[in-house]
């Protein structure tokens, strides 16, 4: 056979070059509501019982998702370093093991503010879940009870009614309260809280002013053009989730800001603490003469956060500053944090230098939209598993005897 006959049999045929051009575009369509995963070399979804880390769901969830429901889960803003610190300051905290336990002798169990739990460990708030899976929130409540009673903080941006969420399931709840623009939309919105059965309430203030104040969320600018499926359920079901009337036309944004934190004091921080008849925590707080201030100003606890890397770029990583946030409360008020955790040796590593409890929030939103409810259950009971292994393996047979001794820490 001549080199030209060879040449026209390997070439592809009109059909077949049509067919690739049409597979090539609609793989880049946006009426896909998935993208290929590009973490594995084939197509196959892993069974649930094969997920063995936290880390394992993550890809599936990248596989299942829209582009810009899986961006707006896994961003940070503007360069992404707090981002990336937040993961990689866990590789300047060693644990030092003292003994050896039995696993089964291992006790977790903990009261924070009221609120029982098997394991120090929360779920912590995050917006949109109906764009990570269509039981959204109900389904997240779901997976957090089955997995052996988790508390969740809802979010102030669920994807829907509150009150709903709470009795979706029988585990506990709590309430992410972001900065409202008068006393009376605080009022109403801690009122429906309660009613729904949250037993305490986060004022959240870091990131709460949205991107234009904070710096720009990259990813969410590169997806604006995209069929934002994420936004377009959110205003299907979620209407105003904390009101009976519709809300009021919002001011312009002085100076383009978008939120309400530039008017922040501890005077209006007094007078919401005092519409709560549950617990009331800040959440963002950084550094020790914050949580000092905390103290004197009478609340019932705080939660270390950078917002996940999503509110403040070039910031420290919440375990760096965990130990000096602990201190500055000289032990009044329980501490949490989130931000970065990923696996149980991160959860003990923050107990050690001070937390009473660790909050998860990519980890438990790779679950949801990965697997559903199902998922969300079994990405906690990894976390849950992880953290009673370390324990073990340290010496550590209780929370009572997790300490500063348990880690060496070099943040320099």
């Amino acid at each position: 056979m001549g080199k030209i006959e060879s040449q026209w049999l390997s070439s592809p045929s009109r059909r077949s070059a049509i067919r690739s051009l049409m597979t090539g575009f609609l793989a880049g369509s946006p009426l896909l509501r998935a993208q290929q995963d590009p973490y594995r070399d084939h197509s196959r979804v892993p069974a649930l019982r094969e997920m063995i880390t936290p880390f394992d769901f993550e890809p599936v969830a990248y596989a299942k998702l829209p582009r810009d429901a899986y961006d707006y889960t896994a961003l940070g803003v503007e360069d992404e370093f707090t981002l990336r610190r937040n993961r990689q300051a866990f590789e300047w905290v060693e644990l030092i093991p003292r003994g050896i336990v039995e696993a089964n002798s291992v006790s977790t169990a903990t009261d924070v503010l009221g609120t029982k739990m098997a394991f120090p460990i929360m779920v912590a708030p995050t917006a949109s879940h109906l764009s990570l899976h269509p039981e959204g929130e109900y389904g997240m409540h779901k997976g957090c009870t089955a997995a052996a009673g988790t508390p969740m903080i809802i979010s102030n941006n669920a994807s829907l009614p509150l009150d709903k969420i709470g009795k979706a399931a029988a585990g506990p709840i709590w309430f992410q309260l972001y900065p409202k623009e008068t006393l009376d939309d605080y009022r109403e919105a801690i009122e429906i809280a309660q009613d729904a059965g949250c037993k305490g309430i986060a004022f959240t203030y870091d990131g709460a002013s949205g991107t234009s104040s904070t710096g720009p969320r990259e990813r969410v600018l590169h997806d604006r053009h995209l069929d934002s499926q994420r936004q377009v359920e959110d205003l299907k079901t979620s209407g105003d989730k904390f009101r009976a009337t519709p809300r009021r036309p919002r001011r312009p944004p002085k100076y383009g800001l978008t939120g309400s934190t530039a008017g922040l004091d501890w005077k209006l921080i007094d007078s919401i603490r005092a519409m709560c008849k549950v617990p009331f925590l800040t959440k963002g707080i950084l550094t020790g003469e914050d949580a000092k201030a905390c103290v004197e100003h009478g609340l019932s606890g705080i939660i270390v956060s950078n917002h996940g890397g999503r509110a403040m770029d070039y910031g420290p990583a919440t375990i760096e500053v965990l130990a000096e946030v602990v201190d500055g409360t000289q032990g009044k008020i329980p501490v949490l944090v989130d931000s970065g955790f990923r696996r149980g040796a991160d959860v003990l590593k923050a107990l050690a230098l001070g937390a009473k409890a660790v909050c998860l929030g990519r980890v438990s939103r790779w679950g949801l939209a990965a697997y559903g409810p199902a998922g969300t259950q079994r990405i906690l009971e990894i976390v849950q598993a992880e953290l009673l292994m370390a324990m073990a393996s340290t010496g550590r047979a209780s929370l009572d005897s997790i300490d500063r001794s348990l880690v060496r820490t070099d943040f320099s």
